[in-house]
Order: structure tokens, then sequence, then C-alpha cells
């Protein structure tokens, strides 16, 4: 597949990013991609209230990848100073693989160290998810020992399988 273009969300757009983002990683359809997270949660990824507060703000946005008229991949950055944290980042399962993923990342890097100036951008990954952070060890990110404790018990984060769920924290300096 070729690169795609990549334009910023617009409010018109949340409800494909939320359909985009749950087929990525809940459910049967997250299963066709490599970046599921059906066995270890299940309920929601996200939902149009979180879409829409990241779409269109100051310190915050979406990014989108796309393929004529699909939208083929999304991603959230939020301002925090001088980093910028990337998150929300899904691409359509049968598409993984392709490319699409690594041009999305390295377009968020561009916007975050162009546009607001950030020298380092930052994730938060589920502990564990070891290929995961294999491809972003690839990309240049590393842990910063830094850990977070999983929201349990806060279902607009999903509904968690297992009981040892916690994040690490990853950055590249840009």
């Amino acid at each position: 597949m070729k690169e795609p273009e990549f334009r910023e969300a617009a409010p018109d757009d949340a409800t494909a990013i939320v359909a985009l983002v749950e087929s990525a990683y809940r459910g049967e359809s997250s299963r066709a991609g490599w970046t599921t997270e059906a066995d270890l949660l299940d309920g929601q990824r996200t939902d149009l209230d979180e879409v829409r507060g990241l779409v269109g703000g100051d310190d915050s946005r979406i990014v989108l990848a796309i393929d004529g008229a699909a939208v083929v991949g999304c991603a959230s950055l939020r301002r925090d100073g001088d980093a910028a944290w990337f998150g929300m980042f899904a691409v359509q399962p049968p598409l993984q693989g392709a490319g699409i993923g690594a041009a999305l990342l390295r377009e968020c890097e561009r916007l975050a160290r162009i546009e607001w100036g950030a020298v380092r951008q930052c994730m938060t990954v589920i502990r564990g998810r070891e290929e995961l952070i294999d491809w972003y060890r690839r990309r240049g990110y590393a842990e910063t020992g830094e850990g977070r404790p999983f929201p349990y018990g806060d279902p607009r984060f999903g509904l968690p399988r297992r009981d040892d769920l916690s994040f690490i924290v990853l950055q590249k300096a840009l």
C-alpha cells in the first residue's frame, strides 16, 4: 500500500474514529490485526465524548490517515509542556503491518515537533505487550522507568479480564 495522506480530524469524524478504535482493540474484529487487546479487556476503548474532547482543542488533536476517502488510521496528540502525548493509535485491523501505523507515528512526531515545539513524544502502553513495545523500540522509543496504574473500576477504559494490568511510559526525543 502507498503511504496514506494525513489530515486533522474534524468533529464530523468522531463516529468513524470511535468505530476504527473499537475495531482495532476490542472484540473479534480486532483479532484480524496484531494490536488487539481482546484477551486483556472487554468493553469500550473510547467513546464519542472522549473523541470530541480531543478534536480541535488548543492542546489536543486527532490525526487521521486517509486512503482515498477511507479513514484507515488515527492517533491522538495531547500537548503537556514540552511533551506531546501520543495515544488512541489505531489502524484498520486487516491493514495492520502495511506501514500505515509507522507513517502515522512519524507524522504525529513531525506535527508535535513543528507545530507545538515538543522536544519529546510520550505514551503509555500496557505492561507485558512485548510485541507492541518492541515495535515502538524499533522506532526510537525507550522505557522511562515510570509506571502508571490501570484505572480499574472505570468502565470508560474497558473492563479488565485480568487483575494485573498496568502501564509503562515510553518516550522518544524529537
